[in-house]
């Protein structure tokens, strides 16, 4: 300790630099924080907290549109951009107090300002150099908007939390699960909303069923799609409209123009020139099974190092990584079977393998088991949504190597499933499970045949 003034030295203070930083200084290690913008990175304040509060938020024009079939006679209702907005921010205050409380309680020292490394021990903030026995890179990553004419006109979604006003209507950029979960907030808020995608159908990397489901389930809501389609360029007009030039020759004027066309990991400026740190052709920083870097003294986990870009991911990487570094036990994480979100309306959730991937790893040797019917809800509620559901098994084995929904709640119904999966549950086992009537989960333990 006589050499170093710390024994880690966290770049980066998101959820995976916390975690990893608080867990470290409570096995007794000198821990240091550097962050230059905010308390729990991306996810915390323009990512999966406030995107949620805004799911929330665009839902209730649904739930409003189904009361009357219940009883409830609705009056007039108006939304306010500024109120939502502003108790939005209140909120994501309230949650950076409380990552800062952790830091202190756990003896972490926090230093506001961006940190660059000079060497493989020692990094430098607002002029100060601090000798670091290890450094922990977990800087995440940052949208970004292609280069193309007009490309200053596009907001990314860390804007478009904060906007003064909303548009009559936007066009949003993208395929991922940012843009079809913006798409669906614009809209529940009254927004005129138009997706555009270059592919042909979005969430490229999910079931192919899920995909297909989800385009009719949006549509349904109102929401324009474009596939095989893109912005060449974007024309600023009078009164604060813009126009997008599509390569079709259409186009398209709004309001606002938002890209959630991908992130990139946030490391420029950092330093790693002064370092043997390798990085992959998109930015992302290289590590070995524990997070090592090609520099010895120099660890990356989190969005950084580009495997699954999840929060809960990067809690784990800081967890197993908190082992390695205290008990000497090199300690890594299990990529498999991670359950995911898309928080769409309706909802997806998928947990384990996709059916394309299912049969490149088994080929015929499956059962594919799907359901498809109209929610409760709407019964009454007056709307034709859809809820489906599937299951992919394993022939010999009966093994469920795969789990897949698109409706209401589904990321809620799919985290229990998860667990099942994870532990290896076979559709005998499901089989066995009584249901829970009436819930759409039950659907999952009484799927018979397959297809």
């Amino acid at each position: 300790m006589a050499d170093h003034d710390v024994d880690l030295f966290v770049i980066g203070a998101g959820s995976g630099g916390v975690r990893t930083a608080r867990m470290c200084a409570q096995q007794g290690l000198r821990v240091m924080v550097a962050e230059s913008q905010y308390l729990g990175g991306t996810c915390v304040n323009v990512g999966c907290v406030p995107k949620k509060l805004f799911v929330y938020a665009s839902s209730f024009r649904e739930e409003f549109r189904a009361a009357k079939g219940f009883g409830w006679n609705v009056g007039e209702s108006n939304f306010d951009w500024p109120t939502l907005r502003d108790n939005k921010n209140r909120e994501i205050q309230r949650l950076n107090d409380i990552y800062g409380n952790l830091l202190e309680k756990a003896g972490v020292e926090l230093v506001e300002g961006w940190a660059k490394i000079l060497d493989p021990n020692s990094v430098e903030v607002n002029g100060q150099i601090y000798q670091c026995k290890k450094i922990l890179i977990a800087t995440g990553g940052t949208p970004f908007v292609p280069e193309f004419p007009g490309r200053e006109y596009a907001i990314t979604s860390n804007e478009a939390f904060y906007l003064d006003n909303l548009p009559d209507r936007i066009v949003i950029v993208g395929g991922g699960y940012i843009a079809i979960e913006f798409a669906g907030i614009f809209n529940g808020l009254g927004v005129e909303t138009h997706l555009l995608y270059r592919g042909d159908l979005f969430l490229r990397g999910f079931d192919l069923d899920i995909r297909k489901i989800l385009k009719e389930e949006v549509e349904k809501q109102g929401i324009k799609l474009y596939f095989s389609t893109d912005i060449e360029k974007i024309e600023a007009v009078s009164d604060g409209l813009f126009t997008a030039r599509l390569n079709n020759g259409g186009s398209i004027e709004a309001g606002l123009i938002m890209y959630a066309t991908g992130r990139r990991p946030n490391i420029d400026n950092l330093g790693l020139e002064n370092t043997v740190v390798e990085t992959q052709s998109n930015g992302a920083i290289i590590v070995d099974d524990y997070f090592q870097t090609a520099e010895p003294s120099i660890y990356a986990i989190g969005d950084v190092i580009g495997r699954v870009e999840l929060t809960p991911v990067a809690i784990n990487e800081g967890m197993a990584l908190t082992k390695t570094l205290v008990t000497g036990v090199p300690t890594t994480i299990d990529y498999t079977n991670i359950p995911t979100a898309v928080f769409s309306q309706p909802n997806t959730a998928s947990v384990g393998l996709t059916e394309e991937l299912a049969r490149q790893q088994y080929g015929e040797n499956l059962r594919i088991y799907r359901s498809k019917f109209r929610a409760m809800k709407e019964t009454l509620g007056g709307g034709d949504g859809k809820v489906f559901m599937k299951l992919i098994v394993v022939n010999d084995t009966d093994k469920v190597v795969g789990c897949h929904m698109v409706g209401e709640g589904a990321g809620e119904i799919i985290q229990g499933f998860a667990i099942a999966v994870k532990m290896g549950v076979t559709k005998a086992d499901f089989d066995a499970t009584i249901g829970i009537h009436p819930t759409a989960a039950e659907e999952f333990v009484t799927m018979r045949e397959s297809t």
